[in-house]
């Protein structure tokens, strides 16, 4: 039986490790050939790497999403080694303690911290939709999936540039949706919980005991679970799901 992505072409931002690793593995296991971007030229590699010896077809692109000309170039290699351009997942992203903001209230953040947070989440999310886009419309169709959070539907704690930047993040998701379905493109967020990667630990150890209590079924989610719904977005099997934002998150959300 023939995969889920069978015969597309796709491209992973932030793919070095974690969700945007377990999704390039999984679209390769499904049939893709997997553009595999991150800004670890290393770690999209060892990606890359994983899915030839799995059998699959990857190649590998070291970008630096708040740079237009890296990210246009990006799009442009994917589609020169593969032709086309059919699933997009950008999921390149930041958090707190990567700009040395972690367990701060909103008052508390340095200017430089909120502005680099914006610059990666959500301007980086940008980018490569406007490059995503423009391919897409030139060849008739394709799907985009950008990662939100539950942060982008609710507020939490210490976390407010990143709050903003999911919230940011859903809103390009709607709006691009609205717009480029006449041209056959649909635009979807997931919108993971609490999942067991590097960005979580540090959150993890300061708080886990708290979160887990919030979340219904009493554990973290696995960067596979995450996936598995962005393998879905982009699969004809949600042909008519648009503009939507799915949380992945044990039931948080439903508290």
């Amino acid at each position: 039986m023939a995969g889920m992505l069978q015969g597309k072409t796709a491209l992973i931002t932030g793919g070095a490790r974690g969700i945007g690793r377990a999704t390039a593995l999984l679209f390769a296991q499904e049939g893709a050939r997997v553009a595999v971007a991150d800004m670890s030229a290393e770690g999209a590699a060892e990606t890359v790497g994983m899915i030839n010896a799995a059998g699959g077809q990857a190649m590998s692109i070291a970008v630096d999403v708040t740079k237009p000309d890296q990210v246009a170039a990006m799009v442009a290699s994917t589609v020169a080694a593969f032709g086309r351009l059919d699933c997009a997942y950008n999921n390149a992203g930041i958090a707190g303690y990567q700009v040395g903001a972690a367990g701060q209230k909103t008052a508390d953040w340095s200017e430089e911290a909120f502005d680099r947070m914006l610059s990666v989440n959500l301007k980086g999310v940008w980018l490569c939709m406007r490059s995503e886009l423009e391919q897409m419309v030139k060849q008739g169709g394709g799907a985009i999936v950008n990662t939100g959070s539950i942060a982008g539907l609710v507020g939490l704690r210490t976390s407010s540039a990143y709050v903003a930047s999911k919230h940011g993040v859903i809103g390009l998701t709607k709006t691009a949706a609205l717009e480029y379905a006449e041209n056959g493109i649909r635009v979807n967020a997931v919108c993971p919980g609490y999942i067991e990667t590097d960005m979580t630990k540090d959150t993890m150890a300061r708080r886990g005991t708290e979160l887990m209590a919030m979340v219904p079924l009493r554990r973290m989610g696995t960067a596979n679970e995450i996936a598995e719904m962005v393998c879905w977005f982009c699969s004809d099997r949600s042909s008519y799901v648009s503009g939507a934002a799915y949380n992945v998150d044990g039931g948080y959300m439903a508290t």
